[in-house]
């Protein structure tokens, strides 16, 4: 039978987070039910709320970084039961398209229907219902409910030995922030990394930099709080402005400038990635990881001299830049091992019905990840 859900709901773009009920249908052929034990506010699920991120269907249900229990499994299911711990997977993975099979599965196929609504493999699929309204679930999760039901394409098994609270921080910002500095970036032992932006995004950025081995890591964020929680998590530098950035980098290469640098901040625009350019040096490379307005097509400006002679890279960078399903696994052993930071993230725990309040802390600048927990 379907189960009842209480979720926090987006009727239409711009708007604010409403607490419904919902009814969650039970998982068809392989998909699984979860019953949510926690959930990141994260300021991608912000974005569909300004409408910088427009969705096909209204309304939805939000969020897409969670972990919980299996409560139920659907035909044809085998490498899940009910009682598995599980992290959610804020991109598809089908495991046998092009992009999967080359070992990049943050470009499956799967993803073309992920700001439909409806389920990867078939977009008409909703499985939420409000009274008489199809639900959309935002790419395919809607973690900021009770219980949602998800395609195998879309979660994973995490060890029972690790928290659901941590395991829902690596389903999205943890994963997405490391992979931008180490597979983005190509971070190497001994280099200078620039980090614009250390939110929840761009603090585990900073740690995928020490852990590739930077020597000197320089933290960009008006916020004094984000800065200071920087210097916690691995950066050697932390300052307000990206020409004090600039400058730290220059004098620490011999006037050569960062070898690269990683964007995660909250609003990108273009100019963001012409300064991000103009202070990495020859060979080097700039990860935009943070979202823009989904409209914007303004012009980016470098020199294309620079982007010529001196071999420069601009690249866009989706959650961790190779097969997800990998770096969790990483991200794992380093958190077992003591080298990853993931209780620390935790600024303030919220329940469902302050998730509002939750996003007004994220933009003043309170939280370096706001969690939602549901026991």
């Amino acid at each position: 039978m379907p189960v009842k859900s209480r979720a926090a709901v987006l009727q239409n773009a711009p708007g604010k987070w409403q607490i419904e009920e919902v009814e969650v249908a039970d998982p068809g052929p392989m998909e699984v039910q979860v019953k949510l034990a926690a959930a990141g506010l994260c300021h991608s699920d912000d974005h569909i709320t300004t409408g910088d991120l427009p969705l096909a269907h209204y309304p939805v249900v939000g969020g897409h970084e969670g972990a919980g229990i299996v409560t139920a499994v659907g035909q044809g299911v085998v490498d899940y039961k009910v009682g598995d711990h599980v992290t959610l997977l804020c991109v598809a993975g089908c495991g046998r398209c092009k992009w999967c099979a080359m070992g990049q599965q943050n470009l499956c196929d799967l993803n073309a229907a992920l700001l439909s609504g409806g389920a990867p493999e078939d977009p008409s699929v909703f499985r939420v219902r409000m009274g008489r309204d199809e639900v959309g679930q935002f790419v395919a999760l809607g973690s900021f409910a009770e219980y949602t039901t998800v395609s195998l394409a879309c979660v994973m098994k995490v060890p029972e030995d690790i928290p659901l609270e941590i395991a829902s921080l690596i389903s999205c910002g943890v994963t997405t922030g490391w992979g931008a500095a180490v597979n983005s970036v190509r971070v190497e032992p001994g280099q200078t990394v620039i980090i614009l932006g250390v939110g929840g995004v761009g603090i585990n950025a900073v740690q995928g930099a020490k852990h590739a081995g930077a020597s000197t890591i320089i933290a960009v964020d008006p916020v004094e709080f984000k800065r200071d929680s920087a210097l916690k998590f691995g950066a050697t530098h932390a300052v307000p402005t990206v020409k004090e950035a600039g400058d730290i980098a220059r004098k620490s290469t011999n006037g050569q400038g960062a070898d690269g640098a990683v964007i995660t901040i909250g609003v990108v625009k273009a100019e963001h990635v012409s300064e991000a350019f103009s202070m990495i040096r020859k060979g080097g490379a700039v990860a935009v990881t943070g979202l823009g307005q989904f409209t914007d097509t303004t012009p980016i400006a470098i020199s294309l001299a620079e982007l010529t002679f001196y071999q420069k890279r601009v690249v866009g960078s989706l959650y961790s830049n190779q097969s997800p399903r990998y770096t969790v696994s990483r991200l794992i052993d380093l958190y077992r091992s003591g080298d990853l930071k993931l209780e620390e993230l935790i600024t303030t725990r919220y329940r469902l019905d302050q998730i509002n309040q939750g996003y007004a802390d994220m933009h003043a600048g309170k939280n370096i990840r706001g969690v939602i927990t549901f026991d």
